[in-house]
């Protein structure tokens, strides 16, 4: 068996290797793995009413309670991947599909989720000219952030009203925006020995899907574009990307709208330790999804340090922070979502992973309120 990175609902390329099944059939390589996990997750939710999707709010924080308890997914749902690969003539290629379910909800014997299939793909290529992707996946931009992001793994902000039945939230929508699943045509250059590469996405434009409230936005007939130029050596890596679209609108007196985005980061890691920083601005980024507060302009900071204090163990603390620029009436009078967690993660076999997460989300209001979500969770992640 072979090391293979296992692809979850948020890791396109998870920061987890794992043994998968490999067998050979005639030219193909076929590859079945997965991921599983679970952790039990305690909040408190205190402080004021502040509108809007205020992820430190009693109302997404606690599930509209003072405090909650869960056992439930992380920021990755479990999942079941697999994958053929072979070389036919001058090209590599490759299919791929992923199915993944939630652990938690609020019921014992109701269906506990619908199948999610986040990726359906396949690619072709090779080293003169690149690679090719069709299908369904995560976007471009965003990617790195979410992907280093140490609670990829564990829980992050513990949001009771999305770990019910489906996630917690890791830093999205407090640090940066979601990467998002589309159905895509893209390229990815080859490798280069100047460390440069470039990847870009024709991306099927989505519709706007606001959590509270009605949507305001259709697509229209041009794709959504992402595009991202990366440079890697040393153990550095930077980033600047885009990502646009235009949105119909489908409410009277509103204007239609045109989603545009940049962003840039960095990570670096050298021996036991490791940094990234990632900063996002933009016009209709949303918290959760594409254009979710409509035309509101805001900007997205993340910031992580990791550092392997024995050969098991990593110990990390990351900060993100949203900003809505204008209080337009997409926000709902939320000014910022801001989590902070701490975490410690111990492999106590090459696949299984135990982890340990405090943290702390606020929410304040343009208002001037602000409402704050305490959250603990315990658990772990097997990759196999």
């Amino acid at each position: 068996m072979k090391k293979i990175f296992v692809l979850g609902a948020l890791a396109a390329a998870a920061t987890q290797s794992a043994q998968a099944v490999d067998f050979k059939a005639g030219d193909w390589n076929l590859s079945l793995g997965g991921i599983v996990n679970a952790y039990y997750t305690q909040v408190s939710c205190s402080g004021d009413a502040v509108g809007g999707l205020a992820l430190g709010g009693k109302a997404l924080g606690c599930g509209g309670e003072n405090g909650r308890t869960t056992i439930g997914n992380g920021l990755l749902p479990n999942g079941l991947v697999t994958s053929a690969s072979s070389r036919q003539g001058d090209y590599d290629i490759k299919a791929l599909i992923g199915i993944y379910s939630a652990t938690a909800t609020d019921s014992a014997i109701a269906q506990n989720n619908v199948v999610d299939v986040r990726q359906a793909y396949f690619t072709f290529g090779n080293a003169q000219m690149g690679t090719v992707k069709l299908g369904r996946d995560n976007g471009i931009f965003g990617a790195n952030a979410i992907f280093g992001d140490m609670t990829l793994i564990g829980a992050g902000a513990p949001v009771q009203a999305t770990q019910r039945g489906r996630v917690t939230l890791g830093h999205i929508g407090a640090g940066y925006s979601y990467v998002g699943y589309y159905g895509q045509i893209a390229y990815s250059s080859p490798k280069s020995s100047s460390g440069l590469s470039v990847d870009a996405a024709l991306v099927s434009p989505v519709a706007d899907t606001p959590i509270i409230a009605g949507p305001r936005y259709s697509t229209k007939s041009s794709p959504q574009v992402q595009a991202q130029l990366s440079y890697a050596a040393d153990g550095f890596k930077g980033w600047l990307g885009v990502k646009t679209q235009k949105f119909t609108t489908t409410t009277p007196g509103t204007g239609d709208l045109t989603m545009s985005g940049m962003e840039l980061g960095a990570s670096y890691s050298n021996g036991p330790a490791a940094l990234l920083a990632n900063f996002q601005a933009g016009k209709a980024l949303g918290i959760l999804s594409d254009a979710d507060q409509g035309d509101t302009k805001s900007k997205n900071y993340f910031v992580q340090g990791t550092y392997k204090a024995a050969d098991k163990l990593k110990l990390g603390l990351s900060y993100g922070i949203s900003k809505n620029d204008d209080n337009t009436a997409g926000t709902g009078g939320l000014k910022s979502n801001a989590n902070l967690t701490l975490g410690a993660y111990y492999n106590i076999t090459s696949a299984i992973t135990l982890i340990g997460e405090v943290g702390q989300t606020r929410s304040k209001a343009f208002a001037g309120g602000e409402g704050k979500l305490n959250g603990a969770s315990f658990g772990g992640i097997i990759f196999f």
